[in-house]
């Protein structure tokens, strides 16, 4: 089966929109300009290494994810307790099984 890939500049601006962040407001996290962020979602630069790692971070997503060699989205469940862990496994099964 074939899925839809979906570009680093669709990636970065679909993750801020989810993490509702502006361009300016993306830029100010990472330190950088309004108008490095705009080049990115246009596909017209891309971020350096460190800042890969950074938005991977901000955005609690693998750097293998924005890279496109993974493209299953991944939540990360780091700092909560295993019974809070299941019921989101509970959750995510449950619209699995909906299908």
């Amino acid at each position: 089966m074939l899925t839809e890939l979906i570009t680093l500049s669709e990636k970065i601006k679909i993750l801020r929109g989810k993490n509702g962040l502006t361009q300016s407001g993306l830029a100010n996290r990472v330190k950088l300009t309004r108008s490095a962020v705009n080049a990115w979602e246009m596909g017209n630069s891309v971020p350096s290494t460190e800042t890969i790692i950074m938005l991977a971070k901000l955005f609690g997503v693998s750097t293998d994810y924005l890279l496109g060699v993974d493209n299953e989205e991944k939540i990360s469940v780091n700092g909560l307790k295993p019974k809070e862990i299941d019921s989101i496994k509970n959750v995510v099964n449950c619209y699995r099984d909906r299908k």
